[in-house]
């Protein structure tokens, strides 16, 4: 059992937090307060290979491994959680599954331009009436002679507004029940696609969140995902791998808030004495630092099952659950520790700490991983 990274990883990790550190943290209240993410920012991602960073090269992307990829995913979201969601959606949940579940004839056209960020990948699973209830899709699709027509509508949908590549899941009948759902690939340029609203949110406000009409969308045959009616394994495949980089993310924003609450508290004095030599003090610290070692270890393991093609879906749900819920005890406390300098938007942990909110809600709630983990430890 080694918890050493290696000397590539050990690599990768320092270039990482140099670019994050010149490029990405000086730029990201800006990020936070217009809504968005420079397409300069997300060109030189891409340049440097976050769009494609396990995609082979022979895809067009950086031939890395898994790992190297919740690593990125971990390092970019210290500095800004929007950018983090932005690669992270990208690759696990439109890449990902074209690269399990795509014929040779669809890597070939979807990944390169994915891998080098010209597309940005989306998912679009989530509709009103199904979130968690992946079977309640009212999304329909029927078949024509040479193409698929879908309708309906999609919600929540992470990195929709770029209009890139969506993975669409969508219904043939919906009476069939989880047997009655494919994946599809789809240009979401297509007309029929049509981008109802972008939501105003509390939190990773630089990462657009979609809500889409789907009117009549014609799809080529062979954009069909694997076949008709595995609809539901692809979108439950693809929602375990997502866990572990929404865990990533997670843990790259209790790494953040954590890192500045330590800075702060040696060097903001009281009663003539560092904050941090404050019993008080010193124990919030402690218990950020345990919680965030406890989820990195659960996210690390996950992510190295996954490599290595063992068994991994019990390990994702518990990386995920633990990741989210110590980014929101870790940003709160880097808060109460900053005291009123905490409140303000300055010292970014209230941004932080609104964003880690939603790593407890999207990609399966706390709730729900909860339930998974159950379920499988009941033989």
């Amino acid at each position: 059992m080694n918890f050493e990274l290696s000397e590539d990883h050990k690599v990768l990790t320092d270039s990482l937090k140099d670019f994050v550190d010149n490029e990405i943290k000086p730029i990201a209240m800006e990020i936070d307060e217009n809504h968005e993410i420079p397409m300069s920012l997300i060109t030189q991602m891409s340049e440097l290979g976050f769009m494609g960073t396990y995609i082979p090269e022979e895809y067009g992307g950086a031939g890395m491994d898994y790992f190297s990829y919740i690593l990125t995913v971990e390092e970019v979201s210290k500095a800004c959680a929007s950018s983090g969601v932005l690669i992270a959606a990208h690759t696990s949940l439109c890449c990902g599954p074209i690269l399990t579940y795509g014929t040779e004839e669809q890597k070939k056209k979807f990944l390169p331009a994915l891998a080098r960020g010209e597309k940005i990948g989306c998912f679009l699973q989530t509709e009103p009436n199904a979130g968690s209830d992946v079977v309640n899709i009212d999304t329909k699709y029927v078949e024509k002679d040479d193409c698929y027509v879908i309708t309906g509508s999609k919600i929540f949908i992470t990195n929709g507004a770029y209009k890139g590549t969506g993975i669409v899941i969508a219904t043939k009948d919906k009476s069939l029940g989880h047997k009655g759902l494919s994946a599809f690939i789809v240009d979401l340029s297509t007309p029929g696609v049509e981008v109802l609203k972008n939501e105003v949110k509390m939190g990773i406000r630089g990462s657009y969140t979609t809500a889409f009409g789907l009117d009549g969308v014609v799809v080529p045959k062979e954009n069909l995902l694997a076949n008709e009616g595995d609809g539901f394994k692809i979108a439950m495949e693809t929602l375990n791998a997502g866990r572990i980089s929404v865990g990533a993310q997670a843990l790259g924003i209790a790494e953040g808030a954590f890192e500045r609450s330590v800075d702060y508290t040696q060097e903001r004095k009281q009663f003539g004495k560092p904050l941090a030599a404050f019993q008080a003090v010193s124990m919030k610290l402690a218990e950020m630092k345990v919680r965030i070692e406890q989820s990195k270890m659960l996210i690390y393991r996950a992510a190295w099952l996954k490599e290595n093609h063992k068994p991994y879906i019990m390990e994702s749900a518990m990386a995920k659950l633990s990741a989210s819920e110590t980014a929101t005890f870790v940003t709160k406390d880097a808060i109460q520790v900053h005291g009123g300098y905490g409140f303000i938007c300055e010292y970014e942990v209230e941004r932080m700490y609104r964003d880690a909110k939603i790593t407890e809600i999207y990609e399966g709630t706390s709730e729900i991983q909860r339930v998974i983990i159950g379920k499988m430890l009941i033989k």
